[in-house]
């Protein structure tokens, strides 16, 4: 059991990272012009899906009034086009995505978590200003519209994983919804196979970012180093870092290879992001991707 005065400092800590996130994810959607997204809202679809109790952010037409006269809570009439624009993401919180190669100082670089939980929040901004559904994968948070639900992302995304690597989240995969996993993905591929596997049976469809500082792309070690995981399970020690560069880079192409080739065979859309690179393309080709545009 956590002391109280532990989990009071911790709830703190949280508390007081949540406004600078929000602000600069409403800043960096602000960047980003909504285009088409979201405008299919407006068509009507034939297909009734499903009756749902109304929700913070639901306007007042959408409202069944014969359904929701049989008692005292207002219901909404879901067709099938709507269950399609929910779209749930999974941001990585593991140990291995709070690494930076470079911090404190002028040439500063953010950890991978911090651009990762970003280019999250960033998308469901625009995404719900669009009139869609935004949630995460699992049971925590489904997608819903509103700017409470921004607020709620922003608040789970200060969360932290003490593993190492965290598995992506598969639960509750919404048929024929949209998905968004953000991750450096240098974990168990045995999870992201099972997590898209499971997303492309229920007609998911995808992006999964590669999120990874500009050090893990060029392995820019030589003489002796020390490589220890941020969660300090793993260390290894090298007289010779630079002779292990090749096979280090061979590794990571493979790794990307594989994912790019499981995307593929499930439906989803790979992409790769550097935490030295603009967050601003990132964020749009993010927005182009999930809309099924091109990179």
């Amino acid at each position: 059991m956590i002391p109280a005065r532990d989990l009071r400092q911790r709830s703190e800590t949280e508390a007081s990272a949540l406004p600078p996130l929000l602000a600069r994810a409403e800043q960096l959607a602000g960047t980003v012009l909504l285009g088409d997204h979201g405008r299919r809202r407006a068509g009507m679809g034939d297909d009734f899906w499903q009756y749902r109790p109304a929700q913070v952010g639901d306007s007042r037409r959408m409202i069944d009034h014969r359904r929701s006269a049989r008692g005292d809570q207002q219901y909404v009439r879901e067709r099938e086009w709507q269950i399609a624009q929910s779209v749930m993401m999974w941001v990585d919180q593991g140990a291995s995505m709070r690494f930076t190669s470079a911090p404190g100082g002028k040439a500063a670089l953010p950890e991978k978590i911090d651009r990762a939980r970003l280019l999250g929040l960033a998308t469901a901004v625009l995404l719900i200003r669009g009139g869609e559904r935004v949630g995460l994968t699992g049971t925590t948070l489904p997608p819903r519209r509103g700017n409470m639900q921004v607020m709620r992302l922003a608040e789970f995304f200060t969360r932290d994983d003490a593993a190492d690597y965290a598995p992506p989240e598969h639960r509750a995969m919404i048929p024929h919804a949209r998905a968004l996993f953000l991750s450096d993905f240098l974990g168990d591929m045995a999870e992201v196979r099972l997590a898209l596997t499971k997303a492309a049976d229920r007609g998911v469809r995808g992006v999964l970012m590669q999120v990874l500082d500009p050090s893990e792309e060029m392995f820019p070690f030589h003489g002796r180093t020390i490589f220890e995981s941020v969660g300090g399970s793993i260390r290894h020690e090298t007289l010779k870092a630079g002779d292990l560069r090749d096979r280090y880079k061979d590794r990571l192409a493979e790794r990307k290879d594989e994912l790019s080739r499981l995307c593929r065979a499930t439906g989803w859309r790979f992409g790769t992001h550097h935490t030295g690179d603009s967050a601003q393309s990132a964020l749009l080709w993010l927005y182009r991707a999930l809309d099924g545009g091109t990179s």
